[in-house]
């Protein structure tokens, strides 16, 4: 289902586990969607052509109306887009005041890594993260493996 044509009291939500998903996930990892899916309550949503806002407020009302057990995310790494899911369900959690377990999962070359809350929480402050950088510099040279942006500045610098 996906998440903006979901009724925010439909039945299957009702205390049940959830899945929020990146299109991206089902359609380019099939294997990694099926297996995050099994027992659990499937929305999607493509973040690029959903606005946050709109995802944010559904999972607010789905959680005030619907009592989900669980919501688990999960999306591609290295996604502007798909990270606004992650920041969208603390949101959610925050503005509806709903204690909901969460977990956060990113797919990297087809690898599920689980993800803290709190990551999600600091990749919104670029000041945090400006300190990761400058307390732990070599974190630099794993970015270097993954984005293609970075490789492109580092060559501009040179």
């Amino acid at each position: 289902m996906k998440i903006a044509q979901t009724w925010v009291k439909a039945p299957p939500l009702r205390n049940a586990k959830v899945l929020l998903a990146a299109e991206c996930v089902k359609n380019l990892y099939p294997k990694v969607f099926e297996k995050l899916s099994e027992g659990r309550v499937v929305l999607t949503c493509c973040p690029e052509a959903e606005p946050s806002t709109l995802v944010m407020g559904k999972l607010a009302s789905i959680l005030r109306c619907s009592k989900p057990k669980e919501i688990t995310v999960a999306s591609i790494e290295g996604s502007p887009h798909c990270f606004l899911l992650h920041a969208s369900v603390n949101e959610a959690i925050f503005v509806s005041k709903v204690e909901t377990p969460t977990k956060h999962y990113v797919v990297l070359n087809g690898e599920t890594i689980e993800i803290s809350p709190e990551a999600v929480r600091v990749a919104r402050y670029l000041h945090l993260t400006q300190k990761c950088i400058e307390t732990k510099p070599e974190i630099l040279e794993e970015l270097s493996k993954y984005s293609l942006e970075h490789k492109w500045a580092m060559k501009k610098k040179t």
